[in-house]
């Protein structure tokens, strides 16, 4: 598997992970040291860890919120090394996320959303 398919592997184990409930997917996708921030109207989220993401995936909130139209689009912006940029775009959320290259593969370091 290239770099650009084991980054959208890592992304799609997040992004369904979270709609599914299932944390191992989640913690999978997650770098330990995530930074996930909200930008929704005038205010930006206190920043939520990878603790906080794989905590709420395995008590079902995205179960809860996932949308009727559940489909969603992966572009891979770029690729340098180990660090890569991500747009997730779906009906519910627009996301950007910053991954990075680790010992175990890609992980998700970064990620700033909003509502749409």
């Amino acid at each position: 598997m290239d770099d650009e398919d084991a980054i959208v592997a890592t992304v799609k184990d997040y992004w369904e992970g979270w709609f599914a409930g299932d944390a191992l997917r989640m913690e999978r996708a997650l770098h330990p040291a995530l930074t996930k921030v909200g930008a929704d109207g005038a205010q930006i989220s206190a920043a939520m860890t990878a603790a906080d993401m794989i905590g709420w995936t395995r008590d079902g909130e995205g179960v809860a919120e996932k949308p009727a139209d559940f489909a969603y689009d992966v572009t891979v912006h770029e690729v340098c090394q180990r660090i890569a940029t991500v747009t997730v775009r779906s009906a519910i959320y627009r996301e950007y996320l910053h991954l990075v290259k680790t010992a175990t593969g890609w992980k998700i370091l970064n990620a700033l959303y909003v509502r749409v």
